[in-house]
């Protein structure tokens, strides 16, 4: 008897939560106890007069898995809503990473000629090196840190994934 292997799929959840000490921890406790991993975690006050925060996480796994992770965040208190950004319409998603290059001569003057066609801004500069701001895709942002590598990548600071609905309609 073979057994079909189930898909696994990229998700972006947004959690909208009361803004208090150890919820976070919460969150990240049901997905480490568990062993579901968490590819990105954004956590912002989104209203200071509700005193609300949404918490936008990126996690894998099969249907069936990501249906317990969004069952078992709707159970954490004081979690007030859930929703998968994947699968409930369409959404937008960007991401922000801090790229730092040092290089010299031809390899410097490559890598501003690709930050000019990602759009990146330099947001410091020195004899030796380059500091990038590229802002986009999560894929955008792999590709441009992939084309920095061989020009002399030194470090890359990432935001994670932020993500709103598209549309009126709130979360």
């Amino acid at each position: 008897m073979t057994h079909i292997a189930e898909a696994v799929e990229r998700h972006t959840i947004a959690v909208l939560v009361e803004n208090e000490a150890g919820v976070l921890a919460r969150v990240i406790g049901l997905f480490s106890g568990r062993g579901y991993n968490i590819e990105s975690l954004t956590v912002a006050e989104v209203d200071p007069r509700e005193s609300l925060s949404r918490i936008t996480i990126v996690t894998t796994g099969t249907k069936m898995i990501v249906e317990q992770i969004k069952n078992q965040l709707r159970r954490l208190v004081p979690v007030y809503k859930v929703s998968d950004l994947t699968i409930e319409g369409a959404h937008v998603s960007r991401e922000l990473a801090l790229v730092k290059v040092a290089s010299t001569g031809e390899k410097r003057v490559e890598a501003l000629r690709i930050a000019d066609i990602f759009r990146s801004n330099v947001i410091d500069a020195t004899n030796e090196s380059f500091v990038f701001e590229v802002v986009g895709a999560t894929d955008k942002v792999d590709a441009f840190i992939k084309l920095m590598e061989p020009l002399g990548l030194v470090d890359v600071s990432r935001t994670g994934v932020v993500a709103i609905a598209r549309g009126a309609n709130p979360l």
